[in-house]
């Protein structure tokens, strides 16, 4: 008989898993994912720029799989698990399992602060990067109407709180914008009463990568003109203000917050199977602690099992892809009564992207930047695209783009429910 699989979650772990497993008859695979696509985080922050469009780096689950026999989509958004009766419940209705993997990753992190998560701009679904695009190009707008100076530097003033890859590559993005689009489209601007700011309460940028990454983006973004704020932390954000930790206040309407990341609930699982940030506690072979039947990959999952990672891994695309195909790889011998192999991270390196030709690039044994890591970048970030016309789409508008620094697609949409006749 089939062994039912049904994988919460359609990022790079699940996407991964059905490519390893798709058409074995051994196996019936459903895919549950709240969104009917597959998408690629690291480059949201170009969308949320109008650097790239977000077909670019999405792709329908239905026509992925369109070929695989053994593979199903069901939208709907996970409710709970019912370990006893191995089903999931979903808004959408129930689906019963004989493996479940859980792969639905992280969601923002507000670290409890209410003000913060009402009004903040986070940027974790394409959803939130279109949002940000059109906040940043309305209150640009909005400034170049205003008149008077203390609200136009308000409306100008965008922080940016997270010094991590996202925030560092989201920081020199707006940075290019207000050199190369900001001062041309925009004359009733004055730029001099702009303020990009970049916060973060660590001692340094890029805390996870190599000195030479960290002092190389600082120095980027300092000529840039960002203002970098280290050792601070924000507290509130109250009536247009960001409060720091310090003390001091920044006045605007624009707080972007890429400053962490918390596991998405997983209702249904005993309390004990979770550790730190929500993340789901597994074993060695991705088997979620005190079940026999449910795993857990990529980013909502805790293992710390891998000798060379005993504090867990840390949640990268890489690590998402690797455990997906290692636990396919597993399901397959537990189907065969094969001995398990269990999961070893192979590290890879980190990178980030810091300004126009420039990057950093941390490999195991040695780093680099410039312009030779930006090639680097430019090459990673295309290979994981799942369709071949959006590599080559991506790679002639990165081409173009950087060559004329002004993208054409500024649009401000407003989406509506009931679209009026003309």
């Amino acid at each position: 008989m089939q062994k039912r699989i049904v994988i919460v979650g359609g990022g790079f772990a699940g996407i991964k898993m059905i490519k390893e497993l798709q058409n074995d008859e051994r196996f019936h695979i459903t895919l549950v994912d709240k969104n009917n696509y597959h998408f690629f985080p690291p480059l949201l922050y170009q969308v949320a720029t109008s650097f790239i469009q977000a077909s670019n780096i999405s792709y329908p689950f239905r026509k992925m799989i369109s070929k695989f026999k053994n593979v199903h989509f069901h939208m709907g958004n996970f409710k709970q698990v019912f370990p006893e009766q191995n089903i999931i419940e979903t808004d959408t209705g129930n689906i019963s399992y004989d493996y479940l993997v859980i792969a639905h990753g992280t969601e923002t992190n507000f670290f409890s602060m209410d003000n913060v998560r009402k009004c903040a701009l986070p940027m974790k679904s394409i959803e939130e990067a279109l949002f940000i695009r059109n906040h940043v190009l309305l209150k640009l707008e909005e400034a170049a109407r205003n008149t008077d100076v203390t609200n136009a530097q308000r409306l100008q003033n965008i922080v940016i709180a997270g010094g991590g890859p996202t925030g560092v590559e989201l920081a020199g993005m707006i940075a290019e914008m207000g050199r190369y689009i900001a001062q041309k489209e925009y004359p009733e601007i004055k730029l001099d009463n702009s303020n990009l700011y970049l916060i973060d309460a660590l001692p340094s940028l890029l805390a996870p990568m190599s000195k030479m990454a960290q002092e190389s983006a600082y120095d980027t973004l300092k000529k840039l003109g960002v203002k970098i704020i280290l050792n601070v932390s924000v507290k509130d954000y109250v009536d247009g203000k960001v409060i720091l930790s310090d003390g001091n206040k920044i006045e605007t309407e624009t707080l972007i917050w890429t400053s962490g990341v918390i596991g998405r609930e997983t209702p249904g699982l005993r309390q004990e199977t979770f550790g730190r940030g929500k993340r789901i506690l597994v074993d060695g072979f991705n088997k979620v602690n005190g079940y026999e039947n449910i795993f857990a990959v990529g980013d909502i999952c805790l293992q710390m099992s891998d000798k060379n990672f005993p504090q867990g891994h840390p949640q990268l695309a890489q690590v998402a892809i690797q455990q997906g195909r290692n636990l396919a790889e597993n399901l397959i011998k537990i189907n065969e009564n094969k001995k398990l192999t269990p999961f070893e991270y192979n590290n890879k390196g980190s990178m980030a992207i810091i300004s126009k030709f420039r990057a950093v690039v941390d490999l195991p044994k040695f780093s680099y930047k410039g312009f030779i890591a930006w090639l680097t970048w430019l090459f990673i970030h295309v290979i994981p695209l799942v369709n071949f016309r959006s590599k080559i789409v991506l790679m002639l508008d990165w081409f173009r783009l950087f060559i004329t620094n002004n993208p054409s697609i500024r649009l401000i949409l407003y989406p509506k429910k009931n679209m009026e006749k003309d």
